[in-house]
């Protein structure tokens, strides 16, 4: 958006503005719209949602004393918002596709004419009458005569140019290159962790003939104690006693060992720390613009007004010098609201 210019005024330094991307040989022409007020704001950002080769120049005109003269029309225009186009030639199918296949947009013819003198306007030039292509929305009824205080590429007011997408993010990349802006620091890649990894002990060879086996020694097998007592005692009975005392005996030696024997020391598992991966950060601008949208949002500006906060005009500037697109989250933030 560029305020306080004309069609003609931008036509004038396209050129230097906008270098390749502006063809002067390029054939171009002036179309009205006409669409709900309340859609003044879809209208204003259509040039990102359509591909197109050349750049196009809107301005929108408000009606005041001349009002009653498309009252006298049977349209209100307080209902309807009204903009003229300025486009080259191969650009109005691809412009006005979606609207007129699916929204059912009316195509006509309009006559754009300089407001009466009867008419108390206190600036205005005399012109001579104009015929246009002229889209309207089909919940708005049909006019056949527009007023101008001014041709339609004079009249001053905010300007809103759209870039052929492509060409205009190079573009925005190499002025910000040539001032010095836009380059955000890129973060910095995490160098690798290296773990030592501790040495593994080679195994000495051993000799077959260095290696000494102790002798096994003999575990004597509990004695089977005769008793030399004067009573008669059977061959079952002396058996029975022997089994007993010799289990008893190899019950605590087994308690024994079990004390003896100590718990090995747990060799620790050596754990490889984390890399954590790096995050990546919301850029600085994205953070202005999802603020002040939500702020306005908050209170209660409707999403086709918040184009005339002050703030809006320097946010998107900055964004298209940093190549950030502001239409798709303004659309994801509106429509969650």
């Amino acid at each position: 958006m560029i305020p306080g210019t004309t069609i003609d005024g931008l036509l004038s330094e396209a050129k230097e503005r906008w270098h390749d991307i502006f063809d002067p040989e390029a054939l171009r022409m002036q179309v009205m719209i006409i669409c709900p007020r309340k859609e003044r704001k879809i209208l204003e950002m259509h040039g990102d949602m359509v591909e197109h080769g050349q750049p196009v120049i809107g301005v929108f005109h408000r009606p005041r004393a001349e009002a009653h003269l498309l009252e006298e029309q049977g349209l209100n225009p307080r209902d309807a918002s009204f903009e003229f186009l300025d486009l080259a030639t191969s650009d109005l199918g691809p412009w006005m596709q979606h609207m007129v296949t699916t929204e059912k947009w009316v195509r006509g013819s309009i006559s754009v004419q300089p407001v009466p003198f009867s008419v108390d306007v206190p600036a205005q030039r005399a012109f001579e009458n104009i015929t246009m292509i002229c889209f309207r929305h089909p919940s708005l009824p049909a006019i056949e005569r527009y007023y101008l205080p001014f041709p339609p590429t004079s009249i001053l007011n905010k300007c809103f140019v759209s870039l052929p997408r492509r060409q205009a993010a190079e573009l925005a990349r190499q002025q910000a290159e040539v001032l010095g802006v836009g380059r955000s620091a890129e973060p910095a890649t995490p160098e690798p962790i290296m773990v030592e990894e501790p040495p593994v002990a080679t195994p000495e060879s051993v000799e077959v003939s260095d290696v000494e086996i102790p002798a096994q020694e003999s575990v004597p097998l509990p004695a089977i104690e005769i008793d030399e007592s004067d009573d008669p005692q059977s061959v079952t009975d002396a058996i029975t006693k022997a089994t007993t005392d010799g289990f008893e005996e190899m019950q605590a030696a087994g308690d024994e060992l079990q004390e003896m024997n100590a718990p090995l020391p747990t060799t620790p598992v050596e754990t490889e720390d984390v890399v954590s991966e790096p995050v990546v950060e919301t850029p600085q601008i994205e953070i202005e613009f999802r603020a002040l949208v939500t702020e306005l949002m908050a209170n209660g500006v409707e999403p086709s007004d918040m184009v005339d906060d002050p703030r809006w005009e320097s946010i998107n500037e900055r964004a298209a010098a940093v190549g950030f697109e502001t239409w798709p989250v303004f659309m994801e933030i509106t429509s969650v609201q």
